[in-house]
């Protein structure tokens, strides 16, 4: 006996529509928009990390192109660009060619789902927060692909060591991300923002703290940057890449942060919510603070072992993100209109958690 519904005509007939000139033209504008706003982000977060850990650890940043070195990135992709792109002769050329471009592409498509201001979007999916699951974890697959086309053994290792933080680091970062679902009603980016009178950090302090490390060890931020410990392996899975190449990967890290950057932004502060300032700036202001934050901790933390890397996912952010995802179901339950009270409730429960559990975990 056969459970499923027949489809709908005018189900089909949304399906089937093709995209008007108004649908393309959408598109288009927001591909520029897109690229434009990760490379000149990209570019200006460069200058910036350079020039913020110089200040931090009491030495010279860029200063030498343009004022204050703001040219110093220009100069940098110059350099990439006119290098030779040199291939080893065993490698696997067309893998070794395209892992740079696997890379990439899912890191543009995640701002797809970024709003800018109300429905300023290219795509305002009703399963955002789950493409921007499925587009975080192909890049990933990019990064193997460069250790494994190289034919070089410390390349290897460097993209194995990467697949082993996504995996593990992975299952937290959902339930972070599906306790956020359960507090907003809704998996569409814009809807989020537009659920968050109060911005959902309040609600979920010890949820945004997973997230933000979760996802740092993802991208492979400091201390997590396992994949390209160049004590250990050379460099990592880049080591064979040189020229153009090169510059992709080095494009692929800053617009990682970016990305997670303005999905912390978007999830648990607001978005582009705040007031005078238009939308788009209000947005800008919070990614560049969450940054700061990244470029804070690798100014500050040492790298961590491999093991410590597993035992922390394993150990730690998982037993607390499963803690968060059931006590953020309970107050959703009982408590649907989220008063002010659970904002001191959850932070004393965050503190308490990471407490108690830090006395039972040994790293």
């Amino acid at each position: 006996m056969n459970f499923i519904p027949a489809p709908q005509p005018e189900i089909l007939q949304i399906a089937l529509r093709w995209p008007s000139a108004a649908d393309w033209l959408h598109w288009l504008l927001y591909f520029v928009i897109i690229l434009s706003f990760v490379f000149g982000s990209v570019m200006g977060f460069i200058w910036f990390e350079r020039r913020s850990m110089a200040r931090m650890q009491s030495r010279l940043g860029p200063n030498r192109a343009g004022p204050f070195g703001v040219f110093q990135p220009v100069a940098d992709v110059i350099k990439v660009l006119t290098k030779e792109d040199i291939i080893p002769s065993r490698a696997d050329r067309l893998v070794h060619f395209l892992a740079p471009i696997v890379a990439f592409v899912p890191v543009l498509l995640i701002f797809a789902v970024i709003p800018f201001a109300n429905g300023a979007m290219m795509a305002d999916l009703n399963v955002g927060v789950l493409f921007l699951v499925a587009m975080g974890s192909i890049t990933g697959v990019g990064l193997f692909m460069a250790g494994w086309g190289s034919n070089n053994k410390y390349s290897l290792l460097g993209a194995m060591r990467d697949i082993a933080a996504v995996i593990s680091y992975e299952i937290p970062l959902v339930l972070a991300l599906a306790a956020v679902v359960l507090l907003a009603g809704s998996m569409s980016m814009n809807e989020i923002v537009l659920k968050q009178n109060l911005p959902f950090i309040l609600f979920q302090p010890l949820g945004f703290v997973l997230f933000f490390l979760a996802g740092s060890a993802e991208i492979n931020r400091t201390p997590f940057d396992m994949l390209e410990a160049d004590s250990e392996l050379a460099s990592g899975y880049n080591t064979e890449y040189s020229g153009m190449k090169f510059a992709m990967f080095y494009l692929v890290e800053y617009a990682e942060a970016l990305a997670l950057a303005a999905i912390i932004s978007t999830l648990y502060l607001g978005g582009w919510k705040g007031p005078l300032l238009p939308p788009f700036v209000w947005l800008l202001i919070k990614v560049a603070l969450v940054f700061f934050v990244m470029v804070w901790i690798r100014a500050t933390l040492p790298r961590v072992r491999i093991d410590q890397l597993m035992d922390f996912s394993w150990k730690f952010m998982l037993p607390m993100a499963v803690a968060n995802l059931l006590i953020t179901a309970g107050q959703v339950l009982l408590f649907p209109d989220l008063p002010w009270i659970l904002v001191l409730v959850n932070f004393i429960l965050a503190a308490v958690l990471v407490f108690l559990w830090s006395k039972f975990l040994k790293i």
